[in-house]
């Protein structure tokens, strides 16, 4: 499951109802019941059903959860994504809490799968960055995969990323690789950050698994790749945008990080819709 799924979950659940639902309690008898589908109001990429499921549950265990789509599909405007049913007080209150998880994760989804688009047909690996939101890291980059890129590392063990503050602290990027390549086991893989082909140079000689290309021109990065020559991997930073994404898929690289498939993608819109009621026969108590 999600890292931290619950405990995140739990959060966002207190955050919204603290001491209680006053609404839903003023209005609601606790023994109602009805069903409602939660609705897709734009074509979007689904992403966090699961979550959203967790959501309902988790406020009310004896809820009854359907999902109508799956995730990473292509759901249009007016689709149906999730229908719930049981006790109306359970479903009003869990509301805005799912679709908040549904509308961010959606939105990452729908704007990985545009970038992905931009770089069809081109040998290249798009990934994401650690540029996400605290506490959110498992969900966006899990959105990520379902709008059809990968993930780089998902924290700090999980490879050694040699950048320009490590190289700085270091005292250059010769000494720096040493050091990565005495202290840590054989397993992981070293990569480091370099800014000119100089560097590239300086990294080659060094010897590491993968050189990732900062913030250089079209014209740098063509002849770092024919100077690295295949004996590493290549991974072009920096600077992406969708505007970008084919030239740079075009130029002999093995991968592209854009930290902005999650810092820079907008909630899509996604809405509940109450569908059906069963009267109670009892009204809410007096506040």
């Amino acid at each position: 499951m999600l890292y931290g799924l619950e405990r995140l979950i739990d959060l966002a659940l207190g955050e919204d109802i603290a001491t209680g639902d006053v609404t839903t309690d003023a209005l609601i008898a606790p023994d109602a019941r009805g069903r409602a589908v939660i609705i897709a109001n734009e074509t979007l990429i689904v992403a966090g059903l699961v979550v959203a499921r967790r959501v309902f549950h988790r406020l009310d265990p004896d809820l009854r959860v359907a999902e109508i789509v799956a995730e990473g599909q292509t759901a249009a405007a007016g689709d149906r994504l999730m229908q719930i049913e049981g006790r109306m007080a359970s479903l009003l209150t869990a509301e805005r809490t799912a679709l908040n998880f549904l509308q961010r994760l959606s939105g990452i989804a729908t704007h990985v799968r545009r970038h992905v688009e931009e770089v069809k047909g081109h040998r290249i690996r798009l990934v994401d960055t650690r540029k996400t939101t605290p506490g959110w890291r498992a969900l966006e980059k899990y959105a990520v995969r379902l709008g059809g890129a990968a993930n780089h590392r998902l924290n700090l063990s999980d490879g050694i990323l040699i950048k320009d503050n490590h190289i700085a602290a270091c005292g250059g990027i010769a000494e720096a690789i040493e050091r990565a390549r005495r202290r840590t086991p054989h397993s992981l893989k070293i990569e480091i950050e370099v800014g000119s082909l100089s560097e590239v140079e300086t990294a080659l000689k060094a010897g590491v698994d993968i050189i990732m290309l900062d913030n250089m021109g079209l014209e740098d990065i063509r002849a770092a790749v024919g100077l690295i020559g295949g004996r590493a991997l290549v991974e072009i930073s920096g600077g992406v945008k969708r505007g970008n994404l084919a030239d740079l898929a075009a130029c002999g690289a093995d991968i592209i990080s854009v930290g902005a498939l999650t810092h820079g993608a907008a909630a899509v819109d996604i809405s509940m819709r109450i569908e059906a009621t069963q009267a109670s026969d009892d009204a809410p108590a007096d506040q």
